[in-house]
């Protein structure tokens, strides 16, 4: 079986890089409404790095919810390390927040390493499972 290369976009202002993976977005709107000046979903491209900080955007990436948003700084080796410490989170009406290295087994077999924090499916609507799409929205899930 082969596997499906993941989408990432790249953003950069010279001192950093933003990765943006979209298949681990849960559009839960933190970005815009942190930096509604970088992030802007009608804009293209949808992410102007040029119009924070580099320390506004640290912060700011730091805060995603889903790990979809990455960060590199230029120039520095910012291998990530494993950590045994495992935090796992509920969000009201929202997915499962898994933070920390993980080895997901997908129910096909095929396997990825976490080593963010992961949105987890908790409605069952999701289009992407076990993963969270945001799908949760409009299925109106409460729980």
């Amino acid at each position: 079986m082969s596997a499906m290369r993941e989408v990432v976009k790249e953003y950069s202002n010279g001192e950093m890089t933003i990765f943006w993976k979209p298949k681990a977005c849960i559009h839960a709107g933190e970005c815009v409404k942190r930096l509604p000046k970088v992030y802007n979903p009608k804009g293209r491209p949808w992410i102007q790095i040029e119009n924070a900080t580099t320390q506004e955007l640290k912060e700011q990436v730091k805060a995603c919810p889903s790990g979809a948003l990455s960060y590199k700084m230029m120039g520095v080796d910012t291998k990530e390390k494993m950590t045994p410490e495992v935090k796992v989170e509920a969000l009201e009406n929202g997915p499962l927040l898994v933070s920390g290295t993980l080895n997901v087994i997908n129910s096909d077999g095929s396997r990825a390493i976490k080593k963010r924090t992961t949105a987890f499916c908790r409605c069952g609507a999701s289009k992407n499972k076990p993963y969270c799409d945001g799908a949760h929205v409009e299925a109106e899930f409460k729980g």
